[in-house]
């Protein structure tokens, strides 16, 4: 039986993408509430900004994926990335596993941009977490080889819970959570259906 820090070790040993995720959501989180840091500059400079995306700071499609706007935000889609992302990054490999969160997250960006009037301010990470849950929608639907009928029926069913909360609760980046998803699924189609 391992100890806590045993255990903690080898989650990071064995998952270390979703582990240096987790350090950068807690990290930047921190970096915008900690009174020993510029908290309002860090925030301003690093969430996602349509206007200023706009006008050339490109960045802003990438930070906000590590950026949250409150605790219960970093908790939620920390905990969701711990919940899901150890399999996926077991499944596709370190590599794939740290580009698909990435590309996801950023086509959630991309999109907020196209849909999203320039005025609006987004942050966290939920459109890449939706890009992990379509990566294993696709999983279950193109290779249900690589995980049991319960674990793909589990993920399936809270990726739709998760869907179904997006039109229901206020304040969510709606575009984000729904192409974070479909980027995730197509990543997902194409690349399993090529590697079978």
């Amino acid at each position: 039986m391992f100890t806590r820090t045993e255990s903690f070790r080898e989650f990071i040993r064995f998952y270390p993408i979703v582990s240096i995720i987790l350090l950068l959501n807690i990290l930047f989180y921190l970096l915008t509430v900690l009174p020993v840091f510029p908290n309002s500059y860090i925030f301003e400079r690093l969430a996602g900004v349509n206007l200023f995306i706009r006008e050339g700071e490109v960045w802003r499609l990438a930070t906000p994926i590590f950026m949250h706007s409150g605790f219960t935000h970093v908790l939620f889609n920390s905990f969701s990335l711990v919940l899901f992302g150890p399999a996926l990054e077991r499944i596709a490999g370190k590599a794939k596993f740290a580009g698909i969160y990435l590309i996801t997250g950023i086509s959630a960006n991309v999109a907020t941009l196209l849909l999203e009037p320039l005025t609006y301010t987004h942050v966290g990470s939920s459109g890449a977490i939706f890009g992990l849950f379509g990566f294993f929608a696709a999983v279950a639907y193109f290779r249900k080889d690589l995980m049991s009928r319960e674990n793909s029926q589990i993920i399936i069913t809270i990726a739709v819970i998760g869907l179904i909360m997006t039109f229901i609760q206020p304040n969510i980046n709606i575009s984000a959570h729904i192409f974070g998803f479909i980027s995730g699924f197509l990543i997902g189609a194409l690349s399993l259906k090529r590697n079978r």
